[in-house]
């Protein structure tokens, strides 16, 4: 578990800018090849491939910031479900999207790999009917 002196602050880490574009929804998609926390029980690294998904409502995540958010993870030890659901809280109470989705990929450790999705969702926000286009 994440202890509350290792909880990061996303209003003085993360930084926004305003959505190019809030008439319309689209999607934007990061990818985080290098994650690393700490294991709370043993302290060795855990490392993880970070997948998020988001639709911005007024706000999109600078990515220099997001950057940095992410490094200072290096250092706090969490299990694999408290970080993934801490990293959506922070990121989702920062930018306010529309929509946001975080999957977590966590490397191999004892011969089992983990994978956590969560995801948030702004009340009343639906998405758009999917448009199937005539196959190749």
């Amino acid at each position: 578990m994440i202890s509350p002196e290792n909880q990061l602050n996303p209003a003085s880490v993360l930084e926004t800018f305003d959505n190019p574009n809030p008439e319309r929804d689209y999607t934007i998609r990061i990818e985080i090849p290098e994650f690393t926390c700490l294991c709370p029980k043993t302290g060795q690294p855990d490392f993880a491939l970070l997948e998020l998904e988001y639709v911005p409502a007024g706000q999109c995540l600078e990515l220099k910031a997001l950057k940095t958010y992410f490094w200072a993870f290096r250092s706090i030890g969490a299990f694999h479900e408290a970080v993934t659901n801490c990293i959506l809280n922070d990121l989702s109470h920062a930018a306010e999207p529309s929509f946001m989705r975080l999957t977590a990929r966590f490397n191999v450790r004892g011969g089992i790999y983990t994978r956590i999705v969560a995801e948030f969702r702004s009340p009343g926000w639906e998405p758009a009917p999917t448009v199937d286009l005539p196959g190749n």
